[in-house]
């Protein structure tokens, strides 16, 4: 591996041959293995017990083990040490072996097929570089250039062919995509963390003890131990100071419980259980595309419980990423109704269009009308959206259309043309065959201008049948407007006002526009354009400036109106997020007014944020100066958001700081025009400054960076494919979920694992405790309190199934009422349930109860007999009794901990209590007594000791006494100063029941003049891809170019709501699943009677 690497850091070059593997295997290329798992059989077992000793607990109780073997140290056995340490090895070790196991059978997946023809590839070696390839393919002598065009990167699903011939250039780690993976950093939790910190507080806490008694046992030996050497008799050079040192050791030993090794499984486990708990969450699976929700990782869940930031995408996460064609605006008319009253009205038959989508639906019958009396503008209009794009279709059977579009809405605004009557129906690289009102036409393509984010529009240049040559040019209404010709002035201006309705509504616009052309001219300009596009030099700025020449003097058409739809439950989600006091920031790609508005539509913004503060500065100064002036405003009505490149200034790091404290100072924050890696800065920035818990939520691969860069990673499975969901954390189908995760499962999960810490750091505490107090009565000779076989039961028998029942099951209210009370979230967030403070009044608890724990029974056995007379005043009596106390003191403290009892709690609290009787009465019978009599020396002590009436008093009096600062603590805590949790809780003790559903809401419609975003693809078109006649399937030679010969078409589209919607994938999006129980969001959204 090392010669490899080294080979690939000098390699200049690469040279291939295809089906020459002798020739290939001599460069020692990487293969097309990818290796994930850590793992193989010979390895597994002592890697991994490597990695399980880098923690510092395993570490330290090998440490002991060693220690117990050594005679003059140990006054334990063995077996108190190993039992633990080999089942907390094991059970890691099992967990680690599945997870390798899933990482190996992926990494075995990927395989590539051979194929006969020979060539010769001289090309780039392997790089992140995933713009730009260079190389050159030699084949049967000829050379052909090869270019970024040319290639298939890793991952890759062709379209629009069913094979092709290729040659692996790049396989493994040096594929391109591999090497562009973000390093995926160990996300640990803020209680991880904080457990680390404690681990080393105890461990100094421990050896602090140990010196005390280390001590004592030095002052013993000088002043009383010289009064035993007669029938105890020293060995020789054995003085104090050196029993003294033993002891320090021995005492190292019995004190090792308050650092309990049980405690790293039982965190795993409950962490596994809560995993399973979301995904078996029916509430959180979505019917429609048969998803589930997902813990992909079983580490962060109590990380759900204290989120404080949430940043988002928008297009696919908090909405649809399915377009719709909503409305339009036609020579200075306005088509389509609004969406409060479309369901009054009866959609437009479209039969008279025989190749029309049936999923398409449109209200306005005005519009079909006008296509059908011939308006020459509305006719233009749709011949426009038919020609200019650079869809492809797919057409197998006769009259089955499927359309692959780079975006969504291009797949719309195609759909929309076609039930209009002007049906694209297939293109070659030099031409476009539509079906004009069931004629059937052959356009000549002569140029695609083609789209991207500097230009914001795309145009065709066509010959019509006639030998008419036009430019047809869509894009955003700003640039448009700037290209139109000046007698276009007063249709503008009404079109402006139609722009400025359709964004009141949220909806993303295109201007339309044309121009006719003259042959001598475009003549001349296509051979400037031929000569500018193989030029090496400035080709793009060349092009750039043709481009510009020809798309001016423009002839509007219109604009249309494209609703990317919400999500359902999106603007409730986000309100409740905001009552649990979680800051939501939306990091998008797309352009300012676009968020803008949806931001208005999912209740992020409010019509009562009037003051905005927008970043918009060109430059570093400009931005500090932007910042400056606003951390003076009164911004706590306001709305932050950034604009285009003034984000790569603000995330400077001269500046990031002033951002960060404006960008704190707003109700709502939104990033517009982000790149993937100015939201993960973005992500970086807080976690940098604010020590805050964040959360990351998107759908696409431009997510991926900001998933991996917070602490907690979610990925929603929708239109833009996997990369989301296979870098996340947790996955599922609906942003809607989000707040079940955080609300519900989040909250549970910090709730449990915090009530988990503190009884169990009390119990382990309390248990160590007494042996420290009896060490003042044993001369220092570290003499363990208990028997040896309890103190190995202890974390493993008698109070492991207990807490973990707590651990899994308790939640102080339910679902229902979390969701009212979304404040029972915010202790979450302030870390008042686990804490250092808590921790140390759980310390001094524990140092409370042993005090209890050995001093009652130490007193009630002193100069006692039994009721025969017999004295019972013995070590091992003495034993029985404190063990039994501590049993049942912590186990009441566990019940008085739980809010929710279960059927299976119950067994696990009785049963342990029944199965410590059980064990002890079985270990001090007589027969184990005779079998091993150095293992089992307590014979007969159980049943000599708890058949005494004073015994039970004892153990009556000892737990009472435990529990009574405890109950008289919260009793005065919820009179005087109750939490947001008892408040909530005495809410539903009161009322015992089931809270009523929440009142039903009409939805409240708003108006803004706000104007909406374009609505286009952001990424580089399909303009070369169509041009260079790669992909394209020979079109379908029988085929009806009329309305009445071919029966009702079915495509790939799935369309919502009021019109057709397009879906990359070409999923049915809209398919009803029968028996679905109506969820309360989908209730809300079918509510019309406003006087409910």
């Amino acid at each position: 591996m090392l010669l490899r690497l080294f080979f690939s850091s000098l390699e200049l070059e690469r040279k291939l041959r295809a089906n020459d593997r002798e020739y290939n295997l001599s460069f020692r290329y990487a293969t097309n293995a990818i290796k994930t798992s850590k793992y193989n059989f010979f390895t597994f077992l002592p890697l991994n017990l490597f990695e399980q000793f880098q923690r510092i607990a395993n570490a330290y109780f090998l440490f002991l083990l060693v220690l117990q073997v050594i005679p003059q140290i140990s006054s334990l056995s063995w077996f108190t040490t190993v039992v633990p340490l080999v089942l907390v090895l094991s059970v890691t070790a099992a967990k680690d072996a599945t997870d390798d196991i899933v990482r190996m059978n992926w990494d075995r997946s990927a395989h590539v097929s051979a194929f006969s023809p020979k060539g010769e590839v001289r090309c780039e070696p392997p790089n992140n570089r995933l713009d730009r390839f260079t190389g050159t393919l030699t084949c049967s002598s000829q050379k052909y250039p090869l270019d970024n065009e040319k290639i298939l990167l890793r991952g890759c699903t062709l379209r629009n062919t069913e094979w092709c011939f290729g040659l692996v250039l790049f396989g493994g780690p040096e594929t391109k995509l591999m090497q562009n993976c973000g390093k995926s950093t160990f996300k640990r939790t803020s209680v991880d963390r904080l457990m680390n910190i404690l681990v080393l507080c105890i461990f100094g806490f421990l050896a602090f003890m140990c010196t005390i008694l280390a001590i004592g046992n030095y002052l013993w030996e000088l002043n009383e131990g010289s009064g035993f050497t007669v029938f105890l008799p020293r060995l020789d050079g054995n003085n104090a100071g050196f029993s003294a040192f033993l002891t320090f050791w021995s005492y190292v030993i019995i004190l090792n419980t308050v650092v309990p090794i049980s405690l790293y499984v039982s965190v795993e486990i409950i962490r596994l259980g809560n995993s399973f708990y979301i995904d078996w969450d029916r509430k959180m699976y979505y019917a429609r595309n048969d998803t589930p929700a997902e813990a992909r990782t079983t580490t962060l869940n109590e990380e759900l419980g204290q989120i404080k930031y949430v940043f988002s995408d928008k297009t696919g996460t908090l909405t649809q990423n399915i377009m719709t064609f909503n409305k339009c605006s036609i020579n200075g008319k306005s088509y389509g109704t609004s969406s409060d009253y479309e369901h009054l009205k009866k959609t437009v038959d479209f039969s008279f269009n025989e190749l029309a989508d049936p999923r398409f639906v449109f209200h306005d019958h005005s519009l079909v009308e006008a296509v059908k009396l011939e308006n020459p503008e509305v006719q233009a209009f749709f011949k426009l959206l038919s020609l200019c794009h650079t869809v492809m279709a797919e057409e197998k059977k006769e009259g089955e259309l499927f359309y692959l579009a780079q975006s969504p809405d291009e797949g719309a605004l195609v759909t929309a043309a076609r039930n209009f009557g002007f049906v694209f129906r297939s293109r070659t690289p030099d031409s476009i065959s539509i079906v004009e009102m069931g004629k059937q036409s052959s356009y000549q393509l002569l140029a695609i201008l083609d789209f991207n984010n500097v230009r914001k529009r795309m145009s065709v240049i066509v010959r019509s049948p006639e030998g008419k040559l036009s430019l047809y040019c869509k894009g955003a209404d700003t640039i448009i407007y700037e290209r139109l010709h000046h007698s276009c002035s007063k249709l503008m201006d009404v079109t402006t006002e139609h722009l400025n309705e359709f964004a009141g509504e949220g909806l993303r616009t295109l201007a339309l526009a044309y121009k006719d052309l003259d042959e001598g001219y475009f003549t001349q300009w296509k051979q400037r354009h031929h000569e500018a596009s193989t030029c090496l030099d400035n080709r793009e700025s060349k092009l750039e400036q043709l481009y510009e020449e020809i798309e001016k003097d423009l002839m509007l058409l219109g604009a249309t109106a494209i609703e990317d739809k919400l999500q359902d439950g999106v603007p409730q989600t986000i309100e409740q997020l905001s009552k649990a006091d979680i800051k939501i920031w939306v990091l998008t790609g797309d352009k300012q007014e676009t968020a803008e508005n949806i931001g208005y539509s999912c209740n992020l913004l409010r019509e009562e944020m009037n003051e905005v503060f927008i970043i918009s500065g060109n430059s570093l100064d400009d931005v500090r100066q932007e910042l400056r002036s606003g951390m003076f405003l009164h911004l706590k009505t306001c709305w932050c958001q950034h604009k285009e490149c003034s984000h790569a200034y603000a995330l400077d790091h001269t500046v990031e700081l002033e951002f960060l404290k404006t960008a704190c100072m707003c109700k709502a924050v939104i990033c517009c025009r982000v790149t993937p890696l100015q939201k993960a800065q973005v992500v970086e920035l807080v976690k940098k400054y604010k020590r805050a818990v964040t959360l990351a939520i998107g759908d696409g691969a431009n997510d991926v960076s900001m998933i991996k860069a917070a602490h907690i990673g979610v990925g929603i499975s929708g239109q833009e494919g996997m990369q989301a969901v296979l870098s996340s954390d947790y996955s599922f189908a609906q942003f809607r979920f989000l707040q079940r995760l955080l609300l519900v499962h989040g909250r549970w999960s910090y709730l449990r694992m915090c009530k988990f810490l503190r009884y169990f750091f009390y119990k382990n505490f309390t248990f160590t405790f007494v042996h420290f107090w009896y060490a003042f009565f044993c001369g220092f000779s570290a003499q363990t309190v208990y028997d040896e076989w309890f103190i190995t039961l202890y974390n493993l028998v008698y109070t492991a199934l207990p807490v973990l029942g707590m651990s899994l099951f308790d939640q102080d209210v339910n679902d229902v009422w979390s969701f009212q009370h979304p404040q029972l979230y915010v202790p979450g967030q302030l870390n008042l349930y686990f804490s250092k403070t808590a921790f140390f009044k759980c310390a001094l608890h524990s140092c409370y109860s042993s005090l209890v724990l050995f001093f009652i029974p130490y007193a009630a056995m002193h100069s006692t007999v039994r009721d025969d007379g017999k004295d019972v005043a013995d070590y091992q009596s003495f034993a029985v009794l404190t063990q039994t106390c501590l049993l049942f003191a912590v186990t009441i403290q566990l019940g008085f901990e739980m809010c929710y009892w279960t059927a299976v709690n119950t067994v696990f609290v009785l049963g342990s209590l029944a199965m410590y009787f059980a064990v002890t009465f079985t270990m001090y019978s007589n027969g184990l007594f005779l079998v091993l009599p150095s293992a089992f020396p307590f014979m007969g002590t159980a049943r000599n000791s708890l058949n005494q009436p004073n015994v039970w008093l004892t153990v009556v009096l000892t737990s009472i006494l435990c529990l009574l600062p405890v109950v008289t603590h919260r009793f005065l805590l919820m009179l005087l100063s109750p939490t947001i949790n008892d408040k909530v809780m005495f809410k539903v003790r009161k009322a015992k029941a089931t809270p009523p559903p929440p009142p039903r809401r009409t939805r409240i419609r708003r108006t803004s003049s706000r104007r909406s975003g374009y609505a286009f693809s952001h990424a580089q078109g399909y303009g070369d891809l169509v041009t260079s006649g790669r992909f394209l399937r020979r079109p379908v030679t029988s085929r009806s170019s009329g309305f009445t010969n071919a029966g009702r078409t079915t495509t790939g589209f799935s369309p919502m709501g009021r019109s057709a919607g397009y879906s990359p994938t070409g999923k049915a999006q809209n398919t009803k699943v029968p028996d679905v129980e109506v969820t309360s969001l989908q209730m809300y959204r079918t509510i019309t009677n406003t006087t409910l």
